[in-house]
């Protein structure tokens, strides 16, 4: 599945936004990467976009700690031996459940997934070996561990998810690929032993970046999205 390209700009708007809605439309989650890791100057260049992210009374709350190398291995490792043994326990709770709309996407976009992958509907011991490979970053040579002050509670969190969301841009901008992964999180303590996270932080998600590999089929996978209006509500 393919999204379509973008379509014709509409009147009015600027080459700074046709940039961006070129972006928006052509990015997508990365699960299956090459091992070359990626120069420094590159991964700077990142971050100082992702860094002029708006916040809540500008605070900024976000930091991350990058795995690269032996250290990303010996995450990988950790964290494949205890999802085999323990539960999930994120610091922030997942969502209560998935109903109406929200549900219909979640399983069009896990379908999807698996049809691309020639995983058939109920193959359940297949669909759980794609769900593992979040534990070994889909191979990228990059891993960001995204965290907020725990004091600053939600609101620290969706400052967080803003940042991501420029990461992801500023990434794809370079051509490099990225997968946001709200899975990393399930397993803080392995994290914060790990990498050595303060206890004071919320873990948020997990960022995996490097260059695709173009000949995964995971990665001729899109999803699609709702028109705008489906998100508005006009109130004249």
């Amino acid at each position: 599945m393919h999204t379509p390209p973008p379509a014709a700009a509409p009147a009015g708007t600027t080459p700074a936004y046709e940039t961006l809605s070129t972006l928006l439309h052509t990015r997508y989650s990365c699960r299956a990467f090459l091992p070359q890791e990626l120069d420094r100057p590159t991964i700077d260049s990142i971050l100082a976009a992702a860094q002029r992210t708006a916040s809540w009374c500008n605070a900024q709350p976000w930091q991350l700690t990058i795995a690269s190398g032996a250290t990303l291995a010996r995450l990988r490792s950790a964290l494949q031996a205890h999802v085999a043994t323990e539960p999930a326990a994120p610091d922030l709770p997942w969502p209560r459940e998935y109903r109406g709309v929200y549900q219909e996407r979640r399983r069009e976009c896990g379908w999807g997934l698996y049809e691309a992958l020639g995983i058939p509907k109920g193959d359940r011991e297949a669909s759980a070996r794609q769900a593992a490979q979040n534990f070994t970053m889909f191979g990228a040579p990059h891993v960001a561990i995204v965290s907020s002050d725990e004091a600053l509670g939600v609101y620290g969190a969706v400052d967080c998810g803003a940042y991501v969301g420029n990461f992801l841009l500023a990434a794809h901008s370079l051509g490099v690929a990225t997968i946001a992964q709200a899975a990393l999180a399930a397993y803080p303590r392995v994290l914060r032993e790990v990498l050595g996270i303060a206890t004071d932080r919320s873990i948020v998600c997990g960022i995996s970046f490097g260059m695709a590999d173009p000949a995964h089929p995971a990665n001729r996978f899109r999803t699609q999205r709702a028109a705008p209006g489906d998100s508005v509500t006009w109130r004249d």
